[in-house]
Protein backbone atom coordinates (compact mmCIF):
# COMPACT_ATOMS: atom_id res chain seq x y z
CA UNK A 1 0.00 0.00 0.00
CA UNK A 2 1.34 3.41 -0.98
CA UNK A 3 0.43 5.55 2.04
CA UNK A 4 1.59 9.12 2.50
CA UNK A 5 1.84 10.33 6.09
CA UNK A 6 1.81 14.04 6.84
CA UNK A 7 3.57 15.21 10.01
CA UNK A 8 2.49 18.82 10.58
CA UNK A 9 3.78 21.33 13.08
CA UNK A 10 5.47 24.64 13.68
CA UNK A 11 8.85 23.01 14.41
CA UNK A 12 10.23 26.10 16.14
CA UNK A 13 12.79 24.61 16.34
CA UNK A 14 12.81 21.01 15.20
CA UNK A 15 14.00 18.82 18.10
CA UNK A 16 15.37 15.33 18.60
CA UNK A 17 11.85 14.39 19.69
CA UNK A 18 10.48 15.48 16.31
CA UNK A 19 13.30 13.70 14.53
CA UNK A 20 12.61 10.52 16.54
CA UNK A 21 9.01 10.51 15.29
CA UNK A 22 10.06 11.27 11.72
CA UNK A 23 12.55 8.39 11.69
CA UNK A 24 10.05 5.98 13.22
CA UNK A 25 7.31 7.09 10.82
CA UNK A 26 9.67 6.61 7.87
CA UNK A 27 9.88 2.94 8.83
CA UNK A 28 6.08 2.65 8.79
CA UNK A 29 5.17 4.67 5.69
CA UNK A 30 6.74 4.83 2.22
CA UNK A 31 6.36 8.63 2.11
CA UNK A 32 6.52 11.01 5.07
CA UNK A 33 5.88 14.70 4.50
CA UNK A 34 7.02 17.03 7.26
CA UNK A 35 4.64 19.97 6.85
CA UNK A 36 5.84 23.18 8.46
CA UNK A 37 3.06 25.59 9.28
CA UNK A 38 3.52 29.23 8.44
CA UNK A 39 1.42 30.30 11.40
CA UNK A 40 2.18 33.96 11.92
CA UNK A 41 -0.10 34.04 14.97
CA UNK A 42 2.41 32.01 16.97
CA UNK A 43 5.24 34.57 16.61
CA UNK A 44 8.01 31.97 16.12
CA UNK A 45 11.65 32.49 17.03
CA UNK A 46 12.81 31.15 13.65
CA UNK A 47 11.40 32.51 10.42
CA UNK A 48 9.36 30.25 8.18
CA UNK A 49 12.31 29.94 5.79
CA UNK A 50 14.71 29.09 8.64
CA UNK A 51 12.39 26.39 9.97
CA UNK A 52 12.07 24.89 6.50
CA UNK A 53 15.83 24.96 6.05
CA UNK A 54 16.59 23.38 9.44
CA UNK A 55 14.02 20.60 8.95
CA UNK A 56 15.30 19.91 5.44
CA UNK A 57 18.87 19.70 6.70
CA UNK A 58 18.17 17.31 9.59
CA UNK A 59 15.99 14.99 7.48
CA UNK A 60 18.13 14.88 4.32
CA UNK A 61 19.50 11.42 5.18
CA UNK A 62 16.03 9.87 4.90
CA UNK A 63 15.16 9.23 1.26
CA UNK A 64 11.39 9.10 1.54
CA UNK A 65 11.03 12.05 3.90
CA UNK A 66 10.35 15.45 2.41
CA UNK A 67 9.79 18.85 3.95
CA UNK A 68 7.21 21.35 2.76
CA UNK A 69 5.71 24.56 4.06
CA UNK A 70 2.01 25.25 4.22
CA UNK A 71 -0.52 27.88 5.18
CA UNK A 72 -4.17 27.37 5.90
CA UNK A 73 -6.04 24.25 6.87
CA UNK A 74 -4.20 21.04 7.60
CA UNK A 75 -6.95 19.05 5.86
CA UNK A 76 -6.34 21.02 2.67
CA UNK A 77 -2.58 20.50 2.90
CA UNK A 78 -3.12 16.76 3.37
CA UNK A 79 -5.37 16.69 0.30
CA UNK A 80 -2.78 18.57 -1.79
CA UNK A 81 -0.08 16.12 -0.72
CA UNK A 82 -2.25 13.05 -1.29
CA UNK A 83 -1.85 12.11 2.37
CA UNK A 84 -4.06 9.47 3.92
CA UNK A 85 -2.58 9.79 7.42
CA UNK A 86 -1.78 12.70 9.73
CA UNK A 87 0.93 11.88 12.26
CA UNK A 88 0.86 13.50 15.65
CA UNK A 89 3.22 13.04 18.54
CA UNK A 90 1.71 12.52 21.95
CA UNK A 91 4.12 13.02 24.83
CA UNK A 92 1.81 13.27 27.81
CA UNK A 93 -1.79 12.92 28.87
CA UNK A 94 -1.96 16.72 28.72
CA UNK A 95 -1.46 16.50 24.93
CA UNK A 96 -4.44 14.18 24.54
CA UNK A 97 -7.34 16.66 24.77
CA UNK A 98 -5.94 19.10 22.22
CA UNK A 99 -4.89 16.32 19.83
CA UNK A 100 -8.26 14.58 20.15
CA UNK A 101 -10.08 17.83 19.30
CA UNK A 102 -7.84 18.42 16.28
CA UNK A 103 -8.28 14.82 15.05
CA UNK A 104 -12.06 15.12 15.42
CA UNK A 105 -12.14 18.43 13.56
CA UNK A 106 -9.96 17.05 10.76
CA UNK A 107 -12.23 14.01 10.49
CA UNK A 108 -15.14 16.37 9.78
CA UNK A 109 -13.14 18.36 7.23
CA UNK A 110 -11.58 15.31 5.55
CA UNK A 111 -13.44 12.08 6.44
CA UNK A 112 -10.88 9.85 4.68
CA UNK A 113 -7.93 11.34 6.58
CA UNK A 114 -6.86 9.24 9.57
CA UNK A 115 -4.89 10.61 12.51
CA UNK A 116 -2.22 8.32 13.93
CA UNK A 117 -0.61 9.10 17.27
CA UNK A 118 2.98 8.12 17.91
CA UNK A 119 4.61 8.29 21.30
CA UNK A 120 8.21 9.44 21.29
CA UNK A 121 10.95 7.31 22.74
CA UNK A 122 11.22 7.70 26.51
CA UNK A 123 14.30 9.91 26.35
CA UNK A 124 12.32 12.45 24.28
CA UNK A 125 8.99 12.59 26.12
CA UNK A 126 9.83 15.76 28.01
CA UNK A 127 11.26 17.71 25.06
CA UNK A 128 9.22 20.57 23.66
CA UNK A 129 10.29 23.35 21.33
CA UNK A 130 9.17 26.01 23.79
CA UNK A 131 11.32 24.50 26.55
CA UNK A 132 14.29 24.28 24.20
CA UNK A 133 13.90 27.97 23.27
CA UNK A 134 13.76 28.89 26.96
CA UNK A 135 16.89 26.90 27.83
CA UNK A 136 18.76 28.39 24.86
CA UNK A 137 17.58 31.93 25.71
CA UNK A 138 19.38 31.64 29.06
CA UNK A 139 22.48 30.08 27.47
CA UNK A 140 21.75 26.58 28.74
CA UNK A 141 23.06 23.44 27.04
CA UNK A 142 20.54 22.09 24.51
CA UNK A 143 22.95 19.70 22.78
CA UNK A 144 21.11 16.58 24.01
CA UNK A 145 17.74 17.84 22.80
CA UNK A 146 18.31 19.13 19.27
CA UNK A 147 20.46 18.27 16.24
CA UNK A 148 23.81 20.07 16.12
CA UNK A 149 22.78 22.50 13.37
CA UNK A 150 19.74 23.54 15.42
CA UNK A 151 21.93 24.04 18.47
CA UNK A 152 24.21 26.28 16.42
CA UNK A 153 21.28 28.30 15.06
CA UNK A 154 19.78 28.73 18.55
CA UNK A 155 23.15 29.93 19.81
CA UNK A 156 23.39 32.39 16.92
CA UNK A 157 19.83 33.68 17.50
CA UNK A 158 20.33 34.39 21.17
CA UNK A 159 23.81 35.85 20.77
CA UNK A 160 22.31 38.44 18.41
CA UNK A 161 20.15 39.90 21.17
Amino acid sequence: MNITALYPGTFDPITNGHLDLIIRASKLYPRVVVAIANNVGKNPLFSFEERLSLATEVTKAYDHVEVIGFEGLLAECAKQQGAQVVLRGMRTVADFEYEWQMASLNRHLAPDLETVFLMPSEQHTFISSSMIREIARYKGDVSRFVPKIVQQQLHAKFNQE
